[in-house]
């Protein structure tokens, strides 16, 4: 019996043969014209460079600019016999430019002619800033300002078939994202559809979802504003932009990573206001506040805060910052990278093996700074320089990854910095968490039952002050919504504990001793911890037990 005869393979080899063929025609023309000859193939194309030719006159002319270097533009023609080419090359030259021409086949001005589909949804801004209405907030804010409000008004716009509709698009999702308070915005693709997340208090929600077409031009319209490649889709890319908001100018950090079906994309929401909190506001214990307040103004020494990404650091540390600031202080900051801009304080950025926080530090002592933030302690060298600083005549405000205060000496050991030194360097180690509040619309009281006294019980067996403790521990309240898709919390609240050096603790962490051994000695202090600070909170109807139960360990 005859075999059928499979054509795929010869006909993919006979593609491959046209195309060369096409490639070397093109290039023996080039000659004969006196061009340069070009490949896109090879090529990346520059979307600058692309926007500088009307897509109409780019497709009479056969004619499409793929490189911009300065005023200097790279042009691809395909026919340098074509009447409208001309028109093209005056209108560029008027403008400025000084044009280099390339002979390309037809496949590589198709190429660049095929990138307008993306750009077609970026000509109202440029490139870097993204505008979002006043209206537009308000519209979602005028339905209660809810996740029900932003889908509904998505559906609207999704259906649509105006030319700006991605625009209109994005325009909801961020407004949507600031009338729900989130942190961060996900776009997360799958087989059929990509799904949009939203980090509200912490916690991601399902928002919507978006077939592959139009995330596919939602994620050019953000890969444009981010100033990121748009032909790259194998490998991580991180880009940021501004949104004009009102007379506010928010910035958006965003990172690109390959998936199976796409890529997923992240934006963090750096929102200036929310380092404008005082310190006052935070949630931290009274009698804690008051001896920060002492602390943070010491002429030399180190603060340090501890916990998890996401668990409000760097707000505590610039809130310090902004308490502290006067025209007669110098603070320098090396963050990476910097987040929010501060008004009177000279701010570096970490780059690379460049300018490292070790090599950044060594740097900002030379400045004569009197208070120095470095945004994270990661290595040895950062956490020596760091502790030689605050020896020297200058405050150092810190971060640090670990899970308590007392894990804050340990931590520093393990780095390679000397046990002995700390008594004389590190003044406050700090610890925090974020839980959700609250909403005081949506929530109710309830009586506790027999086991959550005898964790309460458990929580306060050690605690030295006992003048911190609540007058009734009978009730606590949990959240109450009222609608679907409501969770009954409203915003987050700091959970804080603090362990100050003295003469005591000086003396035992000289020898190394275990984390543990550590919060026994620190108890005496007389502060609270974190988990009994969460169940005061807890029990005065800020947060829930649940909540805190997913946040600090507490006794069983």
């Amino acid at each position: 019996m005859d075999l059928p005869f499979n054509t795929e393979n010869e006909n993919t080899e006979l593609a491959h043969v046209r195309e060369r063929e096409e490639e070397d025609v093109a290039h023996i023309l080039s000659e004969k014209y006196g061009l340069s000859y070009a490949d896109l193939s090879l090529k990346e194309i520059d979307n600058e460079a692309v926007r500088a030719v009307p897509e109409e006159q780019a497709r009479k002319a056969e004619a499409a600019a793929f490189m911009k270097n300065a005023k200097t533009l790279s042009l691809a023609l395909h026919n340098p016999n074509n009447p409208e080419l001309a028109k093209v090359i005056d209108d560029l030259t008027n403008r400025g430019f000084v044009i280099e021409k390339f002979l390309v086949s037809k496949k590589s001005l198709e190429k660049i002619l095929a990138r307008y589909a993306d750009l077609s949804y970026s000509t109202e801004s440029k490139a870097g800033v993204f505008n979002v209405t006043q209206e537009t907030i308000e519209k979602i804010a005028a339905g209660g300002g809810t996740r029900k409000a932003l889908e509904q008004e998505l559906d609207a716009s999704a259906g649509a078939k105006a030319l700006d509709r991605i625009s209109h698009l994005l325009e909801l999702i961020l407004s949507g994202a600031f009338a729900l308070r989130a942190s961060d915005i996900h776009f997360e693709p799958s087989e059929d559809k990509t799904l949009l997340r939203l980090r509200i208090d912490g916690l991601l929600s399902d928002i919507y979802s978006f077939d592959p077409a139009t995330y596919h031009q939602i994620n050019s319209r953000i890969k444009l504003l981010s100033g990121v490649k748009l032909n790259i889709t194998n490998r991580a890319q991180d880009g940021r932009f501004s949104i004009a908001k009102g007379a506010n100018q928010i910035e958006m950090r965003v990172s690109f990573i390959p998936g199976n079906y796409g890529e997923s994309i992240v934006m963090r929401i750096l929102d200036p206001e929310a380092t404008k909190v005082s310190y006052k506001e935070l949630g931290i214990h009274p009698k804690l506040l008051a001896r920060l307040e002492k602390e943070i103004r010491r002429p030399n020494g180190m603060l340090l805060t501890t916990g998890p990404t996401g668990s409000g650091k760097t707000t505590t540390l610039y809130s310090f910052l902004r308490e502290i600031h006067s025209p007669e202080i110098k603070i320098i900051t090396i963050e990476d990278p910097v987040e929010y801009h501060l008004d009177g304080i000279v701010q570096t950025q970490v780059e690379g093996k460049k300018y490292t926080f070790a090599e950044g530090l060594k740097s900002i002592v030379r400045q004569d700074p009197d208070i120095i933030m470095v945004g994270e302690i990661r290595d040895g060298e950062t956490a020596n320089i760091a502790i030689q600083a605050a020896l020297t005549g200058h405050f150092v405000f810190s971060t640090l990854h670990t899970n308590n205060a007392a894990g804050t000496f340990p931590r520093l050991v393990d780095l390679g910095a000397d046990p002995k030194s700390f008594g004389s360097a590190v003044t406050v180690s700090m610890a925090q968490r974020l839980v959700r509040k609250l909403d005081p619309n949506k929530k109710k009281e309830r009586p506790l039952i027999d086991e959550e006294k005898k964790m309460i019980a458990k929580v306060f067996e050690h605690l030295a002050d006992k003048s911190l403790l609540p007058e009734k521990i009978e009730t606590v309240w949990e959240p109450a919504p009222t609608e679907d898709g409501e969770t009954g919390y409203k915003g987050r609240v700091g959970l804080y504990e603090a362990i100050f050096m003295d003469d005591e603790l000086a003396s035992f962490l000289r020898d190394n001793p275990p984390e543990n051994e550590i919060a026994k000695i620190a108890a005496k202090q007389g502060y609270l911890t974190m988990a009994q600070d969460g169940v005061l909170k807890a029990l005065a109807g800020m947060t829930s037990l649940s909540e805190l139960a997913g946040t600090v360990n507490l006794p069983s």
